[in-house]
């Protein structure tokens, strides 16, 4: 088999596979060989490796030697030189106004020839510019028409995603990308989005679109609906690179699932054996749920547990409970009475009728005796004013039976009218106790039953009797007198009803209301200071 070695030139797209000549030359170096154009410098890229003969499709160029100093210095030379006639390119284009962008200037490593790139898109004419570019530089020249994207990757540059250019980076053939590529990959069909440096579609849609169809091919399609322990569930978006599906419940809770965990169902087995295509799983199992690191859908396979009868307790291990000794339990302790084994809830009725009577025993002139012996006078009281119902009864035997802890009771309707009825006969009765003993100078006695507040026996101080004042109109003590304009809030109108009343005691005849006549703060023409002075006078006479 033969062997070659890759060597990468400037202005080439791709690298170019040349005869070694059995020369010990590895990756890195710079070579000297021999092309279709001329002899040429370029850097080797890959160490010698042998290839089969159908690969190679023309015969092999051997590379002259291995690049010494004086031939790297030769090759900075003509660099020079391409940069200096790029300015010459650059002018005679302009004065000769050819619709072309000039791209760059080779010379050839040989000395050949030069070869001007320019950039156009249209057929140019540049016979004249040829002729005149010779005639400037002194040697044989060659044009030639690159496309905007062999321009993008000659120039350089930076990309949307802040790395170097593609075609700069990796180089090769450039290979058609079209708008369904960007299609494919759900990209949104925006030409400023989708484009780049060049102007046209991303070199990039193109090395991922292989990698979309097949994950396409093998996943359920978009707003499938897909099988699981939760319900019903649809797909709403993929994940190309990370090869998951996003899937979205009934109960809108979204989760993610690999496409490896999903699996296929005897369905969509035979529905594929039938139409003779490839088989796309439909279902999720449980255990593919239980491996997500979600809380929710955590909570929902619990909810569905209890919902099937499973007992999954409150999620919480024995090292995670926190025991609270009741304070029950730490007095019984303490007595050196401990509870048997087994939670305060299996205790019965009577275990704890037990424990109250043998705390009743020991201790006489307890709290909770007293509470019960008042309890139970309280009732027999009740018995004896009107007699209990039923369930009241059942209720107090009840409260004596598991006389432990002191609860509130809820009278009923009949017992709170009794209540009210009792207490309004013992208040009058106390009050004639109070009247009899205020009459014969001795105290009043205790009532039966429940203790009062004391009352000192002599009789409050009445307030006088006043009568009101619509008697006081009635018969005439009290006049009303409305308020007229002018009357100063009422006084004046006062002060006028007891003239008048005066006045016509005296003479039978009421007195006039004194006007006050406003005075014009306007002087008339003419009249100097009388006007003021029969104004004042006229004023005093009234």
């Amino acid at each position: 088999m033969p062997v070659v070695v890759p060597v990468k030139f400037p202005y080439a797209s791709c690298d170019l596979w040349f005869d070694p000549q059995g020369l010990d030359i590895v990756e890195a170096d710079y070579a000297v060989c021999s092309t279709e154009r001329g002899t040429e410098i370029g850097l080797v890229t890959a160490d010698p490796f042998e290839v089969e003969k159908k690969e190679l499709r023309a015969p092999l160029k051997p590379v002259v030697r291995i690049a010494t100093d004086a031939d790297l210095d030769r090759a900075d030379e003509l660099a020079r030189k391409g940069e200096e006639a790029m300015h010459v390119f650059r002018e005679l284009v302009r004065q000769e106004g050819l619709e072309m962008k000039p791209v760059g200037v080779e010379y050839l490593f040989g000395g050949e020839k030069a070869v001007f790139y320019f950039a156009a898109e249209d057929r140019v004419d540049f016979r004249q510019l040829v002729k005149d570019l010779s005639a400037r530089l002194h040697t044989r020249v060659d044009m030639r028409q690159i496309g905007v994207r062999d321009e993008t990757r000659l120039v350089g540059g930076i990309a949307h995603c802040g790395q170097e250019l593609c075609c700069a980076r990796f180089g090769g053939q450039f290979e058609p990308v079209s708008i369904r590529m960007a299609k494919e990959q759900d990209l949104p069909l925006n030409s400023a989005k989708i484009s780049g440096v060049c102007g046209r579609l991303m070199c990039c849609l193109r090395y991922e679109f292989e990698a979309y169809k097949d994950f396409k091919s093998r996943a359920p399609k978009k707003k499938a609906v897909i099988d699981t322990p939760l319900g019903k569930a649809r797909i709403q978006e993929y994940d190309t690179p990370r090869e998951q599906l996003v899937l979205r419940l009934e109960s809108g809770k979204v989760f993610r699932v690999n496409l490896s965990d999903m699996t296929c169902s005897e369905a969509a087995c035979q529905r594929a054996e039938e139409q003779g295509c490839a088989c796309r799983p439909d279902c999720v199992t449980r255990d593919v749920l239980e491996r997500l690191e979600s809380p929710d859908i955590a909570l929902a396979l619990m909810e569905l547990d209890r919902e099937n009868g499973v007992d999954v307790g409150d999620g919480l291990s024995s090292d995670d409970r926190i025991s609270i000794d009741p304070p029950r339990r730490r007095r019984s302790r303490d007595r050196g009475n401990a509870p048997s084994e087994g939670s305060s809830r299996g205790r019965t009725k009577g275990q704890r009728g037990g424990k109250a009577a043998l705390a009743e025993g020991s201790d006489g002139g307890s709290s909770s005796s007293r509470r019960r012996r008042k309890r139970s006078n309280t009732s027999d009281e009740a018995r004896r004013d009107g007699g209990a119902s039923a369930q009241a009864r059942g209720r107090e035997q009840a409260a004596e039976a598991t006389p432990g802890r002191r609860r509130r009771r809820h009278l009923s309707s009949e017992e709170r009218d009794r209540a009210f009825l009792d207490a309004a006969a013992r208040d009058e009765a106390s009050r004639k106790a109070g009247d009899a003993g205020a009459g014969s100078g001795k105290s009043a006695s205790k009532p039966a039953g429940r203790a009062h507040r004391r009352h000192s026996a002599q009789p409050a101080a009445q307030k006088p009797e006043t009568p009101s004042v619509a008697s006081q109109v009635a018969e005439g003590d009290v006049k009303v007198v409305r308020r007229r304009p002018g009357d100063g809030g009422g006084a004046r109108a006062a002060s006028a009803g007891n003239g008048a009343g005066s006045a016509g005691a005296a003479g039978g005849e009421e007195a006039p209301a004194k006007k006050r006549r406003r005075r014009s703060r306007r002087r008339k023409p003419g009249d100097g200071g009388s006007s003021g002075s029969a104004g004042d006078a006229q004023t005093s006479a009234e």
